[in-house]
């Protein structure tokens, strides 16, 4: 797959933002299916280099296991990908410092926009996808979930979700209600999802046991109606983990 970084100015955040794009070797004006994946909390659009996401998309395309698609990695800064504040700001955070700003307008409203104006995609929710590891499988989720007109499938690969409004969340959400508000499984028990697929994974290792809040969300899903689908794999919360798993997670998004 063919891997460029674009720039857009986010007239939503006020700064220069970077997306990194793959784009499939044989594409040829050919309308295809987008999947946005969302890096972690100390992570950036380099991701699928990272994970060598391109690479394995590449050789399951060629190879006629999944269908050509294209992968976009924004840069999402360290920001959970939620409206925190009206206006971008910096602020220092239990580990380090924290982004706010309407980073989820930003995705929406800008990337996704800019993505089908440059590129030849299907735009329709059928055929976009979000998912994401650690925080960004929480973002994926928060969005995706509320979000069904948008996105068909969704993925969180070891996703950073507590079951609790803890001491570490306050440097990204004003209080606990902002919290719930984006909390995947408050946003769960309020819609209906007959036709949405949903791919929750967690290590068995996690340091931070986020597959107590995978198998929760995962009942609740059940019971809702989505096609969800939960494991619990081997592995620490960790690049080896996502490395491990990478090509299940792109059978997912690239199947069906």
């Amino acid at each position: 797959m063919g891997l460029t970084t674009k720039t857009i100015n986010s007239s939503l955040l006020g700064k220069k933002m970077n997306i990194a794009v793959c784009v499939p070797d044989a594409y040829e004006n050919i309308p295809l299916p987008v999947l946005y994946f969302l890096h972690g909390r100390t992570g950036n659009e380099t991701l699928l280099q990272w994970f060598e996401m391109d690479k394995r998309a590449s050789s399951l395309i060629e190879s006629g296991i999944i269908k050509p698609l294209i992968i976009v990695c924004p840069n999402m800064d360290n920001s959970r990908g939620i409206n925190s504040s009206e206006h971008y700001q910096e602020v220092i955070g239990k580990y380090g410092l924290v982004h706010k700003g309407r980073y989820e307008d930003y995705l929406l409203k800008e990337v996704i926009p800019f993505i089908d104006s440059i590129f030849y995609t299907i735009k329709d929710r059928s055929a976009r996808y979000i998912g994401g590891v650690s925080s960004g499988g929480y973002t994926a989720l928060s969005i995706g979930l509320r979000r069904q007109d948008l996105f068909s499938k969704i993925g969180g690969h070891m996703p950073a979700i507590d079951l609790s409004f803890e001491e570490e969340d306050e440097c990204y959400f004003a209080d606990e209600a902002m919290w719930l508000k984006n909390d995947p499984i408050t946003i769960a028990q309020q819609s209906e999802y007959d036709d949405l697929e949903v791919f929750l994974d967690d290590g068995r290792e996690d340091e931070g046991q986020f597959y107590r809040a995978c198998e929760k969300l995962y009942r609740i899903l059940q019971k809702k109606g989505a096609n969800v689908q939960n494991h619990r794999f081997t592995g620490h919360h960790n690049r080896e983990y996502i490395m491990s798993y990478m090509e299940t997670y792109l059978r997912f998004y690239g199947c069906g």
